[in-house]
């Protein structure tokens, strides 16, 4: 064959296209690209138009019969953007909220034309924001004015309450990328138990150094959040190795396409869905919904809980997180023992194939030792 300048090889395009991009390779394109897209749903879905829905809100007054009809009031704006609710005083008012029952309060004052909002900017600056433009506005209408109290203020360092998310979601990357590089390095798929608890092991150890690190960081070192450095570490521990654990259990179970199938449950639907740059109550019905049960929902929810409202409110949260935990460690064993049982029943069929006369069993003359006659 005469081979050109253009093609020193004789070999065919299409040929060199096969070589080039293998099926699989393919497949892991389409898979990309399936991601790309679901990314861009996901979070343009639930950022795009944050509206407050349902949001516990509490209403004092000193008279029963004014307090009530402020909640059917409120109660019925269009759109439901408040669930409100009677709270004897304001005490309690601002216990509910430190305690993450209540994300703001009215305290009316039927004796004036002035009443008061309570707010927390701590636990997201967006929905406080929100809540003193609605009540405003509807003061507004009432001929009455109000003031604004933010009872449990986000820090300094911390622009809009987000240091908080922002902790979680680098957690969580170090999780993830953490897992994936122990398995892409040495096979995505442990070969067995021993191997399969080597890697949890080496997991443990990256969540308490990345933990604390974190911890650290936007503690003494920067001074972005308030809270306990220990209990931001065990948070940050338990974060880590509970998405670490998840992305060995799928690499388990799917090798490297676990990779992908982690990225879609961590970081496609559980960062917009966490609470971060919109509380849960601005999101949609669906990211508002799985939020709470994803490992960056949990983690936000935990690490503002401990960082401004006396760590209340936090089982729950870390429930799922020790959940996410036990149980990719639970499947990451469960499938490294399937992968080698289906080895050795597979070595075992290839040597009872090896039977007399086959391939694998040489005869005098073949370099192999004569069987008895």
């Amino acid at each position: 064959m005469t081979q050109t300048a253009a093609d020193p090889s004789g070999r065919s395009f299409l040929a060199e296209a096969r070589d080039a991009v293998t099926p699989r390779a393919t497949l892991l394109v389409i898979g990309v690209l399936a991601l790309q897209l679901l990314f861009i749903a996901s979070y343009v879905g639930a950022l795009h138009d944050p509206k407050p829905k349902d949001v516990p809100f509490g209403v004092v007054a000193p008279q029963r019969a004014a307090a009530e009809q402020t909640v059917e009031r409120l109660d019925g704006l269009p759109g439901s953007p408040l669930d409100p609710r009677t709270v004897a005083d304001e005490a309690s008012a601002q216990r509910q909220i430190l305690d993450r029952k209540l994300d703001g309060a009215l305290l009316v004052d039927p004796a004036g034309t002035a009443d008061t909002l309570l707010v927390a900017t701590g636990g997201g600056a967006a929905l406080a924001t929100v809540l003193g433009r609605l009540v405003t506005t509807l003061e507004e209408e009432q001929g009455r004015t109000l003031r604004i109290v933010d009872v449990v203020p986000a820090a300094d360092g911390d622009f809009n309450g987000l240091t908080s998310f922002y902790l979680v979601v680098g957690w969580c990357v170090g999780g993830y990328l953490c897992a994936s590089i122990l398995a892409i390095s040495a096979g995505a798929r442990p070969a067995n138990p021993r191997r399969a608890l080597i890697r949890l092991a080496v997991m443990v150890v990256v969540a308490v150094v990345g933990g604390l690190g974190g911890a650290l960081i936007v503690g003494p070192v920067l001074d972005a959040l308030p809270g306990g450095v220990a209990a931001l570490w065990g948070l940050g521990a338990l974060t880590i190795f509970a998405v670490g654990a998840l992305t060995l259990a799928l690499q388990g179970l799917f090798g490297v396409i676990g990779i992908g199938l982690t990225i879609l449950l961590v970081v496609i639907a559980g960062n917009p869905s966490a609470g971060g740059a919109f509380p849960a109550p601005m999101l949609p019905p669906f990211w508002q919904a799985i939020g709470p049960a994803l490992p960056p929902g949990a983690g936000t929810w935990v690490a503002r809980s401990i960082a401004y409202f006396d760590g209340n409110d936090t089982t729950t949260a870390l429930l799922v997180l020790s959940a996410w935990a036990v149980g990719g460690v639970a499947v990451t064993l469960l499938a490294a023992t399937w992968h080698r049982r289906r080895g050795e029943q597979g070595a075992g069929a290839g040597q009872a194939g090896a039977g007399p006369g086959s391939g694998a069993d040489a005869g005098p003359g073949r370099g192999a030792e004569p069987g008895p006659a």
